[in-house]
């Protein structure tokens, strides 16, 4: 049995999960935790015993100084809440950590036991994978479930996938086993541009996990982080004509695939989303709010051409289709 001394009784609890390797492309859903946790302050409670769950020739625990002694940082996975006041309190327990090197089933009842004693209502897994996306494009994010009742609730796709998977699945799956609401929300990372960090596909997924949870999440530098990224991965490229023919026609099919939506329901979130912070809600507002993913990507353009520059392709990044799903576009996240 689990005994967590110390932590108060959560409000409406909400269980946040992100882990480092294989689905974290460009390290945008483990950034998108560590953003959570370092906004509202999170406070660790618990740690895995990384004996248990890590290969580590492959995770190499880390020897540091502090005051002159010598310590040791073992690769794990750490629980932390965070408390969130406002008109619609709501507690968040964060999970971070790493893909684990072996005994997954473990791994996963383990953290559901903490859910289960912390009264989880709900696990949203954040992921990323490499994707046939434009970077001067608002960035997909995907969000499934094995829950055909969440799913039509929430407005969520059912998991279609079959392939090879993750951790992130392999979790999403044991909550819907063991009775746990679970939703798994998957960024779209440019392949083109995968070394991390990406905060533009980071904020995609705090956006999206924002109207999940209903809960206003503080975005603090983040927005600006979104711009100065983009705006440096545009220079980057501004003398490959190959690259920028190639990003050109990845926007073109972008922009005729989402034309119809672009009309409708997209526009009406996203002016939900506006009025929802220009009205105020839960947390402190943010400076820079939403804007790269208003669409509006005038900062990038180049005025002498009036064409959108695309950004180099990076020296051993993976070929297209190389993301967690093994599918070179953005439509086929696992569950």
């Amino acid at each position: 049995m689990i005994e967590l001394e110390g932590v108060p009784e959560l409000i409406d609890p909400v269980m946040v999960a992100a882990f480092e390797g294989w689905n974290d492309a460009g390290d945008a859903a483990s950034g998108a935790v560590a953003h959570l946790d370092r906004e509202w302050k999170g406070e660790v409670f618990a740690a895995l015993d990384a004996e248990d769950y890590y290969d580590f020739q492959v995770n190499r625990p880390t020897v540091w100084l502090d005051g002159g002694v010598r310590k040791i940082t073992w690769p794990t996975t750490r629980l932390s809440v965070v408390r969130v006041g406002g008109d619609k309190p709501r507690d968040l327990v964060l999970v971070r950590g790493i893909e684990p090197s072996m005994r997954w089933r473990s791994f996963c009842n383990e953290l559901l036991a903490f859910a289960h004693e912390l009264g989880v209502e709900m696990v949203v897994i954040l992921g990323a994978l490499l994707g046939d996306t434009p970077h001067t494009r608002p960035v997909p994010v995907s969000g499934v479930t094995s829950d055909t009742d969440l799913a039509r609730r929430l407005d969520l796709e059912e998991t279609r996938y079959e392939g090879p998977t993750g951790i992130v699945g392999i979790l999403q799956e044991a909550c819907t086993h063991a009775g746990v609401p679970a939703v798994s929300l998957w960024a779209a990372v440019p392949h083109y541009v995968s070394q991390p960090p990406n905060p533009k596909a980071t904020l995609a997924l705090l956006n999206r996990l924002e109207d999940l949870i209903d809960l206003r999440i503080p975005l603090g530098e983040l927005a600006e982080d979104a711009r100065a990224w983009q705006v440096g991965v545009d220079q980057l490229a501004a003398e490959d004509s190959e690259v920028a023919e190639y990003v050109q026609s990845l926007e073109e099919a972008r922009d005729t695939a989402e034309l119809p939506e672009a009309s409708g329901e997209a526009i009406a979130r996203e002016f939900e989303r506006y009025l929802r912070r220009r009205d105020g809600g839960p947390g402190p507002a943010s400076p820079g709010g939403h804007a790269t993913e208003s669409g509006d990507n005038s900062y990038l353009r180049d005025t002498s051409s009036g064409r959108t520059r695309p950004p180099q392709r990076a020296r051993g990044d993976e070929e297209p289709g190389a993301g967690p799903e093994g599918a070179g576009d953005e439509g086929a996240p696992e569950g």
